[in-house]
């Protein structure tokens, strides 16, 4: 007797970069949280990392698939690079590129179970699913990794300025190319993504609406249907290895700790580190400070995490009444969402801004590359919740001790900074308050359920 088909199974075709990697994973527990089969797809090594790294997120209800490791030809972090851009990145991207076969013959084996087979593919790496969108029965979404503000940006540059902006802040925004290499621009191009019914933004249209709107133009994506899809998170229990820090702002006053954290592709050098430490010394507010190295393409190989980071001698004994620092993996959400957190120092990658957004915490911005100075600019000029750290035409330079300290001074101590903290705050609640049941974002969730779950096919 042959097995009942689903209506819908959805397959989840990330890019193995871990901002990339746990947003398609987020996606997947919003989508099989509503009981739609999800099928994330990878090599073993990139799984086990997303998975490692999941925090919390419920994922039996996912379906892994485990491809070969590929062999990826990528240098060990580099923090004496005076380009931030993670060198792996690339040939990443590309090595991904080569599973497009086997990853094709899955989609036509999940093709058999159910009617539609939903591909929703990382929008950089639309090589890797050329096979699997030309299932019969598959309708594809690229998935955008960026804010709907930022891709915008990247796409109107790139094909010319097909229109002009009534915007003036953003017609003087400084070139796209000053920031992002242009490989990613490649990538990222209209020109590289496959036919598809539409387009996935890990964003709330609270804060992007007009963008994703602009998105939506003819002239951007053909006229493609665009959703804005984000969850609040899956955060369960506090896991042991969370403990320690989140016991430790357990004890701090309300909204007193400003959270300093750089990503998992940024990587300094000792004397960098040492002027970090030196200016939040000197601001004399409390912190939490998260030092690790960047990751490498395979974070399992090479010692995992890398070179142990060295600090001022004494600058721990100094500091131990009013901060920490977390070597390692820290409980970001768990960090941003504690009541004694008050402000955020941030590289600006997206998940973070999203992060730091949804909680209602005001950044301290300090892009490194890539998207994350534009996401700066969002963040800092368009919705007014954070400080600059320094400016990005001087990015080559080291920045000093002193210019820490006023960032952070600025944003927790100042009246200045009471009126940014007053806004994050303001944005969050709304933002929030759009994520639960029945608001705006919890409906646009339920409105993309139902569109891959039609019964027109």
């Amino acid at each position: 007797m042959e097995e009942a088909k689903t209506q819908a199974a959805v397959l989840m075709v990330p890019l193995p970069c871990q901002s990339h990697l746990n947003q398609l994973l987020q996606l997947s527990g919003v989508i099989s949280s509503r009981g739609i089969p999800v099928h994330f797809v990878g090599t073993a090594t990139h799984n086990r990392q997303v998975r490692l790294r999941s925090h919390g997120l419920k994922l039996n209800a996912i379906h892994f698939h485990d491809l070969p490791t590929l062999p990826i030809d990528a240098p060990a972090p580099d923090p004496h690079a005076a380009d931030k851009v993670p060198m792996h990145l690339a040939p990443a991207t590309l090595a991904y590129a080569g599973l497009r076969e086997q990853i094709g013959l899955l989609a036509q084996k999940l093709s058999h179970t159910t009617t539609r087979l939903v591909v929703v593919y990382d929008r950089m790496g639309a090589e890797a699913v050329r096979d699997a969108v030309a299932v019969p029965n598959a309708e594809s979404y690229s998935f955008n990794c960026l804010s709907a503000f930022n891709l915008f940006l990247i796409l109107w540059e790139v094909m010319g300025k097909p229109f002009q902006l009534c915007d003036a802040m953003l017609e003087k925004l400084p070139s796209v190319r000053e920031f992002i290499p242009e490989g990613a621009l490649y990538f990222s191009a209209s020109e590289n993504i496959l036919e598809r019914e539409g387009d996935i933004h890990n964003t709330v249209r609270l804060i992007d609406e007009a963008y994703i709107g602009l998105m939506g133009r003819q002239e951007i994506s053909g006229g493609k249907k665009q959703w804005a899809i984000r969850s609040r998170g899956f955060l369960l229990e506090r896991e042991s290895s969370d403990e320690y820090c989140l016991n430790w702002l357990d004890r701090q006053p309300p909204k007193s700790v400003i959270y300093v954290s750089f990503g998992t592709t940024t990587s300094f050098r000792d004397e960098e580190y040492a002027e970090i430490a030196m200016g939040l010394e000197e601001s004399g507010q409390k912190f939490v400070w998260v030092v690790r190295e960047a990751d490498r393409a395979d974070i399992f190989a090479g010692g995992a995490e890398g070179r142990r980071i060295k600090l001022p001698e004494g600058f721990e004994e100094r500091v131990k009444e009013r901060g920490i620092v977390v070597r390692g993996w820290a409980p970001q959400m768990g960090i941003l969402g504690h009541p004694s957190t008050g402000g955020f120092m941030s590289h600006c990658g997206w998940n973070s801004c999203l992060e730091s957004l949804t909680e209602g915490v005001p950044m301290a911005a300090w892009p490194m590359h890539s998207d994350q100075p534009i996401n700066a600019i969002f963040v800092t000029e368009v919705l007014g919740v954070g400080v600059e750290v320094r400016e990005w035409g001087r990015s080559l330079e080291v920045v000093k001790a002193e210019a820490v300290k006023d960032a952070v001074v600025r944003l927790m101590a100042s009246e200045e900074g009471e009126g940014i903290r007053r806004r994050a705050a303001e944005v969050g609640a709304a933002v929030r308050k759009s994520l639960d049941e029945g608001g705006e974002s919890c409906m646009e969730i339920e409105r993309f359920v139902a569109h891959i779950t039609r019964l027109d096919h």
